[in-house]
C-alpha cells in the first residue's frame, strides 16, 4: 500500500513517515528541501522514496510518481499535510501576500493533488485522503483571519468529498490538531523569529508530531468499513473556551 505525504521534510509529517514506513507502508515522502528529505530517508530506508517538489505542482508530482516501480506508483493513500500559517495581524494591517500563500498552498495545493490522484482511487475502488486541518478552522481568534479561513475550508472540503464518494469505497477524514510544538509552525508564523515562537509553547505541554502521526495511523488502520470522518485533538492544556491555555 503507498503512502503519499506532502510537507514531509519536518514537524507533522517527518513524523507521519517514519511511524507508516515502521508499520510496512511504502511511503513517499514530498517537500522542497532535499536535504532534510534525503535525512529522512537514510532513517527510514527502502520504504520510503523522496520527492523534492514545491507542493503547488501537483501535475509533476504526478509524473514523477508515475515513474516509480509498481511499490509506490498507485497511491492509495494521500496525506494532504502541506500547509502554513503566516503572520498573526489583525486584518487591516497582514500582508496580502502572506494570505495569498496561505490560501495556494493550504487550500489549492491541497485540492489539487486531491483531484489529481482520486481518479485512480475511485477506479480501484480503494483510497483514503488524509487532511491536515486544524482547530484554527473551527475557532476564530486574533490574527487567525486567513489561515482559520483556509482550514475551515479544509474542514469542509473534506466532508464534502465524502458525500461525493460514500459510494467508491474511498474514506476521507479531517485530523484537526490545537497547540502543537516540535515542528516549524510557529517559526514559520513569526518570519524566523525564534523568540516569539518558542514564547507560543512555553510552559504549555503542546501536542508533538508524534501524536498526529498516531492519530493519522489509527484513521488509516480502522476497518476498511469505518470511516473516521474528523478527529478534533488539542493538548489537555487547552480548551476550546477562548483557546485558554494552561501554562503550568
Amino acid at each position: 500500500m503507498s503512502v503519499l505525504v506532502t510537507g514531509a521534510s519536518v514537524g507533522f509529517g517527518a513524523a507521519i513517515v517514519k511511524l507508516l514506513v515502521e508499520k510496512n507502508y511504502k511511503v513517499i515522502a514530498l517537500a522542497r528541501r532535499e536535504d532534510k528529505l534525503k535525512e529522512l530517508q537514510n532513517e527510514c530506508g527502502k520504504n520510503c522514496k523522496i520527492l523534492a517538489l514545491d507542493v503547488r505542482d501537483a501535475q509533476k508530482i504526478k509524473d514523477e510518481i508515475d515513474k516509480f516501480d509498481d511499490d509506490f506508483r498507485n497511491v492509495d493513500i494521500l496525506i494532504n499535510n502541506a500547509g502554513l500559517a503566516l503572520g498573526l495581524c489583525s486584518a487591516d494591517k497582514a500582508d496580502i501576500k502572506d494570505w495569498e500563500e496561505m490560501i495556494e498552498i493550504n487550500v489549492l495545493a491541497l485540492v489539487r493533488l486531491s483531484r489529481i490522484f482520486l481518479p485512480s482511487m475511485v477506479e480501484n475502488k480503494n483510497g483514503h485522503i488524509i487532511n491536515i486541518g486544524s482547530i484554527a478552522g473551527s475557532y476564530p481568534y486574533p490574527g487567525g483571519n486567513v489561515y482559520g479561513a483556509t482550514k475551515a475550508f479544509v474542514k469542509q472540503f473534506s466532508l464534502n468529498l465524502r458525500a461525493d464518494l460514500f459510494d467508491k469505497n474511498i474514506r476521507v477524514t479531517d485530523i484537526e490538531p490545537g497547540l502543537s510544538g516540535g515542528s516549524e509552525f510557529s517559526l514559520v508564523r513569526f518570519k524566523g523569529d525564534k523568540k516569539a515562537s518558542d514564547k507560543v509553547y512555553e510552559n504549555a505541554n503542546p501536542l508533538l508530531p508524534q501524536d498526529i502521526a498516531e492519530a493519522v495511523f489509527f484513521a488509516i488502520s480502522m476497518p476498511k468499513h469505518v470511516n473516521i470522518n474528523r478527529i478534533e485533538m488539542m493538548p489537555t492544556t487547552q480548551a476550546p473556551s477562548a483557546l485558554n491555555v494552561f501554562r503550568g
